[in-house]
């Protein structure tokens, strides 16, 4: 496939005759089943050709995202056209994890190609979705700016779906902020087909919790709701995580090393800071936490990746999970006989900015409280919602004010061990409820720990921490929002 995306191509050669055959043995292999089935297949295609963007801007955006050059398509723009082909009604692109979703990535994806076209189906081992940002929209963006209307119908148009789990979705929305910060708007919406183990962004959005197992039918519901659905909202949230030089850490896909510490200087630090530190940032969309539930989930990580053959699902994955948290500490082994078990408060700090408040207040770790989360969505671990449907009588008693994706807050709860977890996530009792926060402080000093265990929308990492000098995490939120698509 590298050779491939090497290969330049040229205006009479190639990359329209070799999709062509491709289409025709399709169409070939269906007659042998069958006139009926090959019916069906016309007439599905024929459904679906209004989010078929014309040829040449296809082969145009495929030939630049290849060369990885915002003019790798130009000689397509300079084809002979017919002044009749009509632009695209309603133009998508869709890029899909095949890892994801167990046995249906790989099929899943010869459906959408079949139904749409190849070249707007974008598997993310062969084109990532940075590369759609820098070189393929810039293309139709270059080309609109040069007079061809088409080009700018589409990229005004244009919607993206993501078929993957809550991670793929992130990345994709990731790199389409680029565009907000570029000034390249309007940003396009994206929709989702949740592949995932938990889909807590797909079903905040109403896109479902799961893959469904009549798939051929929901996809094609799903393509309709893509292309007609309205247009919503979502917070975004950045982190930068300041801590000792010298210090080794493993971040997870998210976090990466940045040279610039973008950390508030204003609010004092109870440890020390050395003369060298390390940096990283990233975003989150739906939550970051810190202790126990980032340490299961760090050891469930590390045993999947060692012994991938116990995961082929998200079935298979929830059980495991629920048996590795079972054997940890957090259930079974009192805080008492282990200072590593101990409560967050031991090793803790938290100051946090309210809604419309420039200054930081200290907040009060809860001795009890040995896993700390703050949540953008309402749905959690697969579905559910720990900070609850709170009565406006108890919202105006605490001061807070009822939770929303796009309200520039973050809920701050507490988990006490295992059981609180449990009996919090199925809704018999609720999480302890600590602070709304338009931006969050967390300063960690190890004491007799060595390590906390931190976690970013299920990526979790080991943090090293040191006794003498502090580790700070900042949260503070996205100058913009990322734009979605309602699947209700």
């Amino acid at each position: 496939m590298e050779k491939d995306m090497d290969k330049p191509t040229s205006a009479g050669d190639s990359s329209t005759s070799r999709t062509g055959t491709r289409f025709i043995s399709r169409d070939t292999a269906t007659m042998g089943c069958g006139f009926s089935n090959f019916t069906t297949f016309r007439g599905e295609k024929q459904d679906f050709a209004r989010l078929v963007m014309p040829q040449y801007l296809r082969l145009a955006i495929l030939d630049s995202i290849r060369k990885q050059d915002v003019d790798g398509g130009d000689q397509h723009f300079q084809m002979p056209r017919s002044d009749d082909d009509p632009c695209c009604e309603t133009p998508i692109v869709v890029f899909i994890n095949p890892n994801s979703g167990g046995r249906h990535g790989p099929v899943l994806k010869e459906r959408l190609q079949n139904l749409i076209s190849e070249e707007q189906v974008f598997d993310l081992h062969d084109v990532k979705p940075h590369e759609f940002v820098r070189y393929g929209l810039a293309c139709l963006e270059k080309w609109a700016e040069s007079g061809d209307a088409c080009a700018k119908e589409t990229r005004m148009k244009i919607r993206v779906v993501v078929a993957g789990g809550d991670g793929t979705v992130g990345w994709v929305l990731g790199c389409l902020g680029e565009l907000h910060q570029e000034g390249r708007l309007p940003v396009p919406p994206v929709a989702i087909i949740p592949l995932g183990t938990g889909n807590d962004l797909s079903r905040s959005f109403g896109w479902g919790g799961s893959f469904p197992f009549s798939w051929k039918s929901a996809i094609k519901r799903t393509l309709q709701r893509a292309t007609t659905g309205p247009i919503c909202h979502l917070d975004s949230w950045h982190v930068v995580v300041q801590m000792p030089g010298g210090e080794v850490v493993d971040p997870p896909h998210s976090l990466k090393a940045t040279e610039e510490c973008d950390v508030d200087q204003t609010l004092k630090i109870e440890g020390h800071v050395p003369d060298k530190v390390n940096c990283y940032q990233g975003v989150f969309y739906n939550y970051f936490s810190i202790g126990m539930d980032a340490q299961v989930a760090y050891g469930f990580h590390n045993l999947r990746n060692d012994k991938p053959y116990l995961a082929q699902g998200p079935i298979s994955n929830k059980i495991i999970y629920s048996g590795y948290s079972c054997s940890q500490g957090w259930f079974l082994t009192p805080c008492m006989s282990d200072p590593s078990l101990r409560g967050l408060c031991n090793i803790l700090s938290i100051h946090v900015k309210r809604a419309n408040c420039s200054e930081w207040e200290p907040i009060t770790v809860p001795g009890s409280v040995r896993a700390i989360v703050a949540l953008n969505l309402h749905s959690y671990g697969s579905g559910r919602n720990p900070w609850g449907n709170l009565k406006p009588e108890y919202l105006e008693k605490r001061g807070f004010v009822e939770a929303h994706v796009d309200d520039g807050l973050l809920e701050i709860f507490g988990l006490k061990q295992g059981w609180h977890a449990s009996f919090v996530m199925v809704e018999l009792i609720s999480a302890k409820h600590i602070a709304q926060a338009a931006s969050i402080r967390l300063e960690l000093r190890g004491g007799e720990w060595r390590d906390a265990f931190l976690q970013m929308d299920g990526e979790p990492w080991k943090q090293p921490m040191s006794s003498e000098y502090s580790t700070i995490v900042e949260i503070k939120r996205v100058p913009f929002q990322s734009v979605m698509i309602s699947g209700d």
